[in-house]
C-alpha cells in the first residue's frame, strides 16, 4: 500500500496553484504588444500551474491604458489594474493586495529576463521551500549582458546594502521576482516605499523576519530605451537604505536601553508593539 504524500510548508498540487504575474508599466504603448503575447504564449506552452497576468498601469499619460485593455480582451486571464499614481513599489502593492493567487510574481515590461527563468523562480513557492524568490544578475550562473556604468553602479548598491545589514541575497534590484500571497499580506504594509527602493525594502524585511529567500541566476538583457534616471534612482535608494538602518538602529535602543536611562526621557507609556516617544537628550 503507498501511503499518500503529505503536504509540507503549504505545498499544493500543481494543478491547484495558482500563479498571477503582474507587470508594472509606464508609457509602455509600444512594449506592450510585444511582450504581453510573448509572455502569455509562453504560460501556455510551457507552464504547469494556473495562472493570470496583471496590467498595472501605473498612471501612464500615453494610449498604454488603452493598449493594455486590448490586450486583456484577447484572453480571460489577462487583467488590467490602473493607478492614478507613479510607483512601482505602489503598482505591486495594489495588484499583490488584491490578488487571490497562491504565488505572486512580477517582472519588467521590456522582459529583460529570460522567461525559461520563471518556472525555477516560483518552484520554490509552490513547493513550500521558499517563502520569497528573486533572480539574481550576480549570482554564479547568471548571464548579463549590459552596459559597464549600470553594471557598477548596481554592484555598489548591492555592497552597500552588504555592509550595512549583512544580508544574505545578492540582488535587491533584478526586476524579477516572487513571493507567496500569504507572505505577502504579511510584509507589504510593513513596506514603506512606493518606487523602486520597494523590493529591497520587502526583502530586507523579509530576511529580518527569517522567511527563507530563493534566488535564481538569470539570463538578463539591459533594456537600452529604458527610461529610469539611474542617478536619481540611486540616490533615493541610498536614502532607502539609511532611512531602514535608522529605523533598526532606533528600535535596537529602545530595546535595549535601560528604562531609566539618564540620557533619554519617555513622552508617554511603551505599550505593546506601539512605538514609543522618545526625546534624545
Amino acid at each position: 500500500m503507498v501511503k499518500s504524500f503529505m503536504r509540507h510548508g503549504g505545498a499544493l498540487p500543481y494543478l491547484e496553484v495558482m500563479v498571477e504575474v503582474v507587470v508594472p508599466v509606464y508609457n509602455e504603448e509600444e512594449a506592450l504588444p510585444q511582450s504581453i503575447p510573448k509572455l502569455c504564449d509562453y504560460l501556455r506552452t510551457y507552464f504547469p500551474y494556473r495562472w493570470s497576468v496583471v496590467i498595472a498601469d501605473n498612471a501612464s499619460t500615453d494610449n498604454t491604458l488603452a493598449v493594455a485593455q486590448e490586450l486583456a480582451d484577447t484572453d480571460p486571464r489577462i487583467s488590467v489594474l490602473h493607478l492614478e499614481e507613479k510607483g512601482r513599489g505602489r503598482a505591486l502593492k495594489a495588484a499583490w493586495l488584491a490578488s487571490e493567487a497562491d504565488v505572486l510574481a512580477y517582472m519588467d515590461v521590456d522582459l529583460s529576463t529570460n522567461l525559461w527563468s520563471l518556472l525555477p523562480l516560483v518552484a520554490p513557492l509552490t513547493t513550500g521551500h521558499s517563502d520569497v524568490a528573486i533572480g539574481s544578475r550576480l549570482l554564479k550562473g547568471a548571464t548579463v549582458t549590459r552596459q559597464w556604468r549600470r553594471e557598477v553602479i548596481s554592484r555598489c548598491y548591492n555592497l552597500i546594502i552588504k555592509a550595512l545589514f549583512r544580508n544574505g541575497f545578492s540582488d535587491a534590484q533584478c526586476g524579477f521576482k516572487a513571493i507567496k500571497r500569504s507572505v505577502a499580506q504579511r510584509l507589504l504594509l510593513e513596506v514603506e516605499d512606493n518606487e523602486w527602493f520597494f523590493d529591497t525594502e520587502l526583502l530586507l524585511l523579509a530576511e529580518k523576519l527569517g522567511l527563507r529567500i530563493s534566488e535564481v541566476p538569470v539570463d538578463w538583457i539591459e533594456d537600452l530605451n529604458s527610461r529610469v534616471d539611474l542617478v536619481g534612482t540611486a540616490i533615493k535608494d541610498i536614502r532607502g537604505l539609511l532611512r531602514v538602518r535608522t529605523q533598526r538602529l532606533a528600535r535596537w535602543l529602545v530595546e535595549h536601553l535601560p528604562r531609566d536611562s539618564p540620557n533619554m526621557t519617555s513622552s508617554r507609556r511603551f505599550d505593546g508593539d506601539a512605538e514609543p516617544a522618545r526625546v534624545w537628550q
